[in-house]
């Protein structure tokens, strides 16, 4: 009898606990709705001309500064929750001038074409793929995180759109990489992307306290507000959910993206990389060594973000591996700073 009793008390308490937690997730739902603005101005990304291009991956925005004369750079931010063109303004700026430089808000992001429609790395390839035949030249790319799949990915399906590519913290490379439109990532989308749910629990990820807290854990340093600010402001837009629930469900990954792509690839591509909160690279060093076309250079100390926290040694290292490919040199080539260890894994 005393135990019915006891497990009758537990069961009235965990229904009476329950009923805050509910009426919190309601109020949250309501707030989402109605309190939270979707539709804040955003400006320029970055201090240059911005285009728009029309492409079966949709409209896209990019912006440019071809002012001088050169091959053709071309930036590709990552893929999160709040990502846009801003993470790739401090290489944008480092290169304006010198040559000409392009920075493209990828689809669902920045000043890009957003709203329902299926994301896919397939989309992404595309996109990327369409602004290097409309820069008409062969381009040095450099692509971050998630974004180097699909770089990768347009650079083996058109190759003659690349002149080299450079992977900043690229997934893909750890044993246990996420492996894409899983039936268990496709249940999770659909779930996610619940007209009810959608734009609430979208709104749970971009609050300030969320993006600082994850942006912050790729700095070794101070972390930019300015990238907070641009971030919060990029993740309320109309349509800004579609894409990172996507990404969230883990649909934009692509299976057996190490042997079927990365191994694959003849363009030469060099890799910077040191840590990452959420990527390994365990399997760098098996690529570094099958592959003569890959070469890498470890920035020390980063943790995904090289060309914000260690802008200097992040450029070095890229001229660096143009100026070998410019003199026929092996794309191993490197030379170690005090900034760089060059070593490709430990």
């Amino acid at each position: 009898m005393m135990l019915l009793r006891a497990a009758s008390l537990i069961g009235l308490g965990a229904r009476a606990a329950a009923l805050p937690l509910a009426a919190a997730a309601a109020g949250w739902v309501t707030y989402s709705h109605l309190g939270i603005d979707h539709a804040v101005d955003l400006p320029p990304a970055i201090d240059a001309p911005r285009h728009h291009l029309h492409t079966p991956s949709g409209e896209l925005a990019y912006y440019a500064d071809d002012s001088a004369e050169g091959r053709p750079l071309v930036l590709l931010h990552s893929i999160n929750a709040a990502a846009s063109a801003f993470e790739m303004r401090p290489l944008f700026e480092r290169y304006r001038g010198q040559r000409p430089v392009y920075a493209l808000d990828l689809p669902g992001f920045g000043a890009s074409e957003r709203g329902p429609r299926p994301y896919s790395p397939e989309l992404y390839r595309e996109a990327i793929a369409a602004l290097l035949t409309h820069i008409g030249a062969p381009a040095d790319v450099i692509a971050l995180s998630l974004t180097a799949e699909f770089a990768a990915l347009a650079a083996h399906s058109h190759p003659e759109a690349f002149h080299s590519l450079t992977l900043i913290s690229p997934t893909g490379l750890g044993h246990q990489s996420p492996q894409g439109a899983t039936p268990a990532a496709l249940r999770r989308h659909r779930l996610f992307t619940r007209d009810l749910l959608r734009q609430p629990l979208y709104d749970l990820v971009v609050t300030r306290p969320s993006l600082r807290y994850f942006l912050g854990q790729h700095f070794t340093g101070e972390l930019p507000e300015e990238l907070v600010r641009y971030a919060f402001l990029t993740a309320h837009r109309p349509g800004a959910a579609y894409a990172p629930l996507a990404f969230i469900s883990g649909l934009l990954f692509t299976p057996r993206v190490f042997s079927e792509i990365y191994a694959q690839i003849h363009v030469p591509t060099h890799v910077l990389y040191d840590e990452d909160p959420h990527v390994t690279f365990d399997r760098l060093p098996e690529l570094l060594e099958k592959s003569p076309t890959w070469s890498a250079t470890r920035i020390v100390p980063t943790r995904g973000l090289p060309h914000w926290d260690k802008l200097p040694a992040a450029a070095q290292a890229v001229d660096a591996f143009w100026a070998a490919l410019s003199a026929d040199a092996p794309a191993h080539a490197s030379t170690p700073t005090p900034d760089i260890d060059a070593t490709p894994a430990e």
